[in-house]
């Protein structure tokens, strides 16, 4: 596996986007390749459609960002009615093509190719099982495992057959799934990963996040519910409950960092959500300082969040290079030492002599934050006080969120103040649970009121129960060192 640039590892990166449509007589391919693009945040690694003409099949998957791997001619040569699309960042399976989707699978009723966002956490469970009864498997992923789950069982049609493999997963999921006559939207019966769904042209499309359907015109329906299965062909839409509904766990570092600004969850705008974290957060820990700035580019709405609340100025103290994208050269040590400089570069004549408020949306392990306090005290910041619109993180993430083991997360092993030391920061505060929840909550469900989240990154609280073998890899500390060596 190909090194990466040192800040690429100190951050939150989502699993993938999954993008679909039904839609007669339009340009499919290039509709989802603008519905990927749109969803290019969730994953930078790979990309893949899948298209059906109602006969045949074509998949076309590369490593590389979506406008890398697709050329005019390639959509042109896609056709059909039918279209599922994927971008992908690896959390289960290494970065390499075959693990790219979506992923092709047959027997000898039908095809299908599949796309998925999430993670699974009894995936070497059914992959043994399968390789004992004869399965074969082309990749390392989890996604491959639920399409041969499917194209594996005896039920007779392909909705039965979704149905059946699906009440053997266990973890976090949001398909769309494809085959030659019929699109398919599914979500885990905790609804950890979004999936919405959405009209065009009286065509329907499914799209991981609403900024997906607002890129091709389409008007957003509904998100798909926890344990719901969508079958859309030619007699239109039909909704099926296939998994009995657990208690409602999005993940609420969609509203964090992961989803769009410009996106809709919950009914809620995340860009309105992430101004009222600022908002939270500077009632919870003020601070007098001359100027407030953003991590761009996921603390900019939380900083205008900050400043208006607290009334200090807000400013744009640094300039970002939104070219650099991810990168698969090999860097050298000088180029690796660059790190976070290759992103980010201070504005002298913005922050110098200036006491400010930095905001940024989390602290993974720390390195990242470190270097940001640097530039900005070499650039000539008077004082830096970092402000975090999330919890300490200081537990992993099972469900499709690439977050580092336990032993390596810098909240697990230190104090704030210890965190704060090392950062080289004047103060540092993070946003309360309580807070968070408040800024992103307000929706009325059921008898409490509130749309409940995953939060187990903070608090431990895994909503599915975590299989002890993955509990001993990744929730365990270093033992017989003392944390501050870790950083």
């Amino acid at each position: 596996m190909l090194d990466r640039l040192d800040h690429d590892f100190d951050t939150v990166h989502d699993e993938c986007g999954v993008f679909g449509i039904y839609a007669p007589g339009e340009a499919v391919a290039k509709l989802t390749y603008y519905g990927l693009y749109a969803l290019q945040h969730r994953g930078q690694e790979s990309a893949g459609i899948a298209v059906s003409d109602g006969d045949n099949t074509m998949v076309f998957k590369d490593m590389g960002l979506v406008s890398q791997v697709f050329t005019e001619r390639d959509l042109t040569t896609l056709q059909g009615h039918i279209a599922i699309g994927h971008v992908r960042y690896s959390t289960t399976g290494s970065t390499n093509w075959e693990n790219a989707q979506p992923v092709h699978k047959a027997n000898e009723n039908w095809s299908l190719s599949l796309g998925h966002n999430g993670n699974l956490i009894n995936t070497n469970e059914l992959r043994r099982r399968l390789e004992r009864h004869g399965s074969e498997f082309q990749s390392s992923s989890d996604s491959e495992v639920i399409a041969e789950l499917i194209v594996t069982s005896r039920r007779k049609t392909i909705e039965a057959s979704v149905r059946d493999a699906v009440s053997h997963i266990k973890g976090a999921y949001s398909l769309v799934i494809m085959t030659d006559e019929k699109l398919i939207g599914v979500r885990d019966p905790y609804g950890i990963r979004p999936l919405a769904l959405g009209q065009m042209n009286g065509h329907y499309v499914l799209s991981s996040e609403t900024c997906g359907l607002d890129v091709i015109g389409a008007d957003f329906l509904r998100e798909i519910l926890p344990g719901e299965m969508v079958v859309i062909d030619a007699k239109g839409l039909n909704s099926y409950q296939i998994l009995e509904a657990a208690a409602p766990s999005l993940c609420i570092f969609e509203f964090v960092y992961l989803a769009r600004p410009d996106s809709m969850i919950y009914g809620r705008s995340v860009a309105a959500a992430r101004k009222q974290m600022g908002r939270e957060l500077a009632r919870e820990a003020p601070v007098e300082a001359d100027l407030v700035i953003p991590v761009p580019d996921s603390g900019n709405n939380a900083a205008q969040g900050y400043a208006e609340q607290s009334g200090i100025p807000y400013g744009e103290g640094f300039v970002k290079n939104r070219y650099i994208g991810r990168t698969f050269i090999q860097p050298s040590q000088t180029i690796r030492q660059l790190g976070i400089r290759l992103k980010l570069n201070p504005l002298r004549e913005v922050i110098e002599g200036k006491r400010l408020v930095v905001v940024d949306d989390s602290i993974v392990r720390g390195n990242t934050s470190k270097k940001l306090v640097q530039m900005l005290r070499k650039a000539g910041a008077k004082e830096v006080h970092m402000r975090i619109s999330s919890p300490p993180i200081e537990w992993p993430c099972f469900y499709g969120i690439d977050t580092a083991e336990r032993k390596d997360l810098i909240a697990a092993n230190l104090s704030v103040e210890r965190i704060q030391n090392f950062l080289g920061a004047d103060s540092l505060k993070y946003i309360s649970h309580a807070g968070l929840v408040k800024a992103v909550g307000g929706v009325e469900v059921g008898d409490d009121g509130v749309r409940p989240f995953c939060t187990a990154c903070f608090d431990g609280a895994y909503p599915i129960p975590i299989p002890s073998r993955l509990k001993i890899t990744k929730l365990s500390l270093e033992k017989g060192k003392k944390a501050e060596t870790l950083f």
